[in-house]
């Protein structure tokens, strides 16, 4: 089997290798790690301590990973963490994020790759986020005799019918996971349906709300809104994690009510580094003063109105400064992005009709009427406006979302209890059990 999968990965990179040389020269991805992604030359693990490699594909589920990575290292701290991603973006946070920890690139589901990678961590454990079913490694892994976990599993009804229609091939590959730890018990059922062990299957809630921050006076979003020079008086109108055109439609939605409402700040936080430059070029078309995140310090004083976020890994924290926000990547089929940031702070949140890579806490905010959903530029506009013209409104969307996000807390504790079992100083108890 593992062969077949190689042939089979083979003559998928040849198919798509046209594509993938136009993004590395016109966007400048997949440029990096070919020795660790096609050979599993990741970093040696020096020393004989446990370990434990946690797989986050990108920038998503390496902020979510956060609060597990500190739980584990504060109670296990004789084990060694190590972090792996896929894509650039979610190597460069990782980076920074997780300073003191190996952070390399996760090699390619080639066996002789995943092979290598094993020898040189000697993991004791592999934590995979959310869905990453990669057949070789999982195989790898459990041959290996390291422990297996899914931590915050979901499973959509879409990906549950593709993965049946090759079941008698996932039966088997789920049967090597000691672990999967899912959102909710409709995943769960799935997992089951698939072929899981139901022993191995536990509802822990979703780990996205236990890494959210709810101060807004925390230090790095104090120190942001000091550097952008934003008052006390500002309403700050912010599109995060966009896409084209969700920035060009937050600029018309700024451009139509900024004469009425003067106190109205807008901030874009593109999605990808490599839009940049794109957006960058559109705020230099439209006509209105603006600002570069990377230029704060040499511009203060400028009375621009919109600032452009070109830094990586600081969302989390402007959002902080955010009353009034539009979560981007809803707008197309993209499936939008993490609502929760902005709940947690009590900012009056909206997205657009594409979320289904959140459907459940998109379910859940919309059942509280903690949020808003809006079809397009027009509508998006409206719901600025209505927050602005009516305070009391913005106010309580807010505390609806903040009130929300309190109540989901605990995922992280339950999903670290259940994985300490799988630790070296448990596995005796485990084989036992």
């Amino acid at each position: 089997m593992p062969y077949l999968l190689n042939i089979f990965y083979v003559a998928l990179l040849v198919a798509v290798s046209p594509w993938l040389l136009w993004s590395a020269i016109r966007k400048g991805k997949y440029r990096e790690g070919y020795a660790v992604k096609f050979l599993g030359l990741v970093p040696r693990r020096e020393g004989s301590r446990p370990c434990v490699w946690l797989h986050a594909v990108s920038a998503g589920e390496v902020n979510l990973l956060q609060p597990l990575v500190d739980r584990l290292r504060h109670d296990f701290p004789h084990c060694d963490c190590v972090i792996s991603t896929t894509t650039r973006t979610g190597f460069e946070i990782a980076t920074k994020k997780y300073p003191g920890l190996s952070v390399f690139y996760c090699p390619l589901d080639f066996s002789w790759a995943v092979r290598a990678a094993l020898r040189r961590i000697r993991p004791d454990l592999l934590i995979l986020a959310e869905l990453e079913l990669w057949p070789n490694l999982i195989r790898e892994a459990h041959r290996h005799g390291t422990f297996v976990a899914v931590v915050n599993g979901r499973l959509s009804e879409r990906s549950a019918q593709g993965y049946g229609r090759i079941r008698q091939f996932i039966r088997p590959l789920l049967r090597c996971i000691d672990l999967i730890a899912v959102q909710s018990e409709e995943y769960a059922q799935r997992f089951i349906e698939l072929g899981a062990d139901p022993s191995v299957v536990h509802v822990t809630g979703s780990m996205k709300f236990d890494g959210a921050q709810t101060n807004r006076t925390n230090d790095m979003t104090t120190r942001l809104r000091q550097l952008a020079g934003i008052s006390d008086q500002d309403i700050v109108f912010l599109a995060g994690s966009t896409q084209s055109p969700e920035e060009e439609l937050a600029i018309a939605t700024f451009r139509a009510l900024k004469d009425e409402f003067a106190t109205l700040r807008l901030i874009l936080v593109p999605r990808h580094p490599e839009r940049f430059a794109e957006v960058a070029q559109l705020l230099e078309r439209s006509g209105l003063p603006w600002q570069r995140r990377s230029k704060l310090e040499e511009s203060r004083g400028e009375d621009a109105r919109i600032l452009l976020v070109d830094s990586m890994g600081e969302l989390s924290a402007w959002w902080g400064v955010a009353h009034i926000g539009f979560v981007g990547g809803s707008l197309g089929k993209r499936g939008g992005q993490s609502m929760i940031e902005p709940a947690a702070y009590g900012v009056a949140v909206s997205f657009g009709p594409q979320t289904r890579n959140f459907r459940d806490v998109v379910r859940l905010m919309l059942g509280r009427e903690a949020a808003v959903v809006v079809q397009d530029g027009r509508e998006l506009t409206a719901f600025v406006e209505s927050c602005l013209r009516d305070r009391e409104r913005m106010r309580v969307l807010g505390t609806r979302a903040q009130k929300l996000v309190s109540e989901q807390l605990g995922a992280t504790t339950k999903t670290t209890a259940l994985v300490s079992w799988l630790l070296p100083d448990a596995k005796p108890q485990r084989r036992a059990a």
